[in-house]
């Protein structure tokens, strides 16, 4: 048994099965055992490299095993990196991570992957995905060697060192025009969807704020008190109504971002759909009785619980089918719809901006609140000369 010095350590290169193995003795673990780590090779020359390796990982602080792979350093971000996120994100980057990270990269040696193996893993998926899912692929990547460095696992990252290339086209959005949106209307009046159909055309709302709404934060204004209060506190029988946009579906119910807050006069349209939708869904409460799961929540399945996104568009594919339009439209196109309709009306920029809760014009900015924005009722006004005070929201 020949022994050795590399660097400050101590090691010790032997025969074994065929081969040889090489160990150094880092001395002892907190429980008392010997700690040492091995390496085996064909040749001393080989054993002795992969030991000097050690040795220059260990001075430069990387502390990960030989065999730590690229999917380990995955699973470990998608274990620990995503704290705070909502279910539905966790599941859908977990779901691009092993379809597309781990099968193509995951086998291979974190300490072993090169700038050019996540390059040339990038140019096969830029053929099959769209260029907005690729940058979430490879920011998965970088995100999780990321992490790896910070744990000492892996001294660079090389995916941050690879540009994402330029995917697929992604399908365009679309919107409705004034006569797609009157049959859109017509024809969800007979829909489970049509108060979130209504709600969505006529405020902007995104469909992870729809879906999240809850009824605390449905309100009406009380003129004798001159304050919006919940409409489970006071009901429905008032004139003016509001939604507070200030929670969605990520962890912890606050906004993406602090722009994202914003309090919206409902058109009347939309305040008597959700008028008939709460009457339609207490009767639903008695009906399926302690079954129901009280979340509180405007748009929910059948027993309370949270809508899922693919079957609410499953659902709003069904009725622009129904309205003439074929299946080929999402729940998101009613809020580029809004904004169309909007404009087409002549209803300035930065008021759209404001509506719809985006940042980047210098009215927005001016305007912004830190909490509780005053309420816009530009949007209500609007849409109350678009589609007419007299409406009526027909029953299923």
């Amino acid at each position: 048994m020949a022994k050795i010095l590399i660097g400050k350590y101590e090691a010790t290169i032997y025969p074994e099965g065929g081969g040889y193995t090489g160990a150094i003795s880092l001395g002892f673990l907190p429980n008392g055992k010997r700690h040492r780590i091995k390496r085996k090779g064909k040749t001393k020359t080989a054993v002795k490299d992969k030991l000097i390796k050690v040795v220059d990982d260990l001075e430069a602080g990387i502390t990960a095993s030989e065999n730590y792979l690229v999917r380990d350093a995955v699973k470990d971000w998608l274990a620990k990196g995503l704290k705070g996120r909502s279910d539905g994100t966790i599941d859908k980057l977990t779901g691009l991570a092993e379809t597309h990270v781990i099968p193509k990269l995951g086998a291979g040696k974190l300490q072993g992957l090169t700038a050019d193996d996540v390059d040339e893993w990038l140019d096969g998926l830029a053929t099959k995905l769209a260029t907005t899912t690729l940058r979430e692929v490879h920011s998965i990547l970088k995100r999780s060697i990321r992490q790896a460095q910070a744990r000492n696992k892996v001294l660079r990252n090389v995916a941050e060192l690879a540009a994402t290339p330029v995917g697929l086209d992604g399908r365009p959005s679309k919107a409705l025009t004034y006569e797609q949106a009157n049959a859109l209307l017509k024809a969800a009046a007979s829909s489970a969807l049509n108060a979130y159909v209504v709600l969505s055309l006529t405020t902007g709302v995104r469909t992870e704020e729809a879906r999240a709404l809850c009824w605390d934060h449905v309100v009406a204004w009380v003129p004798k008190i001159k304050s919006w209060r919940p409409v489970t506190e006071v009901g429905f029988k008032h004139k003016k109504f509001a939604i507070y946009v200030w929670r969605t579906v990520r962890q912890g119910g606050d906004t993406k971002t602090r722009k994202s807050r914003r309090t919206l006069e409902l058109p009347k349209l939309a305040a008597k759909a959700l008028k008939l939708h709460h009457t339609r869904q207490a009767a639903q409460k008695l009906k399926v009785g302690e079954a129901w799961q009280a979340h509180n929540l405007v748009f929910c399945t059948s027993v309370g619980s949270q809508l899922d996104a693919a079957n609410v568009r499953r659902s709003f594919r069904r009725v622009t089918k129904a309205a003439g339009l074929g299946t080929g439209w999402s729940p998101r196109e009613l809020r580029h719809s809004f904004v169309s309709i909007m404009s087409d009306q002549g209803v300035p920029i930065e008021t759209i901006a404001d509506l719809v809760g985006h940042a980047g014009t210098s009215v927005t900015e001016a305007v912004y609140r830190h909490q509780l924005r005053p309420v816009i009722t530009k949007g209500a006004d609007a849409m109350n000369t678009i589609f007419g005070d007299s409406r009526r929201v027909e029953s299923g």
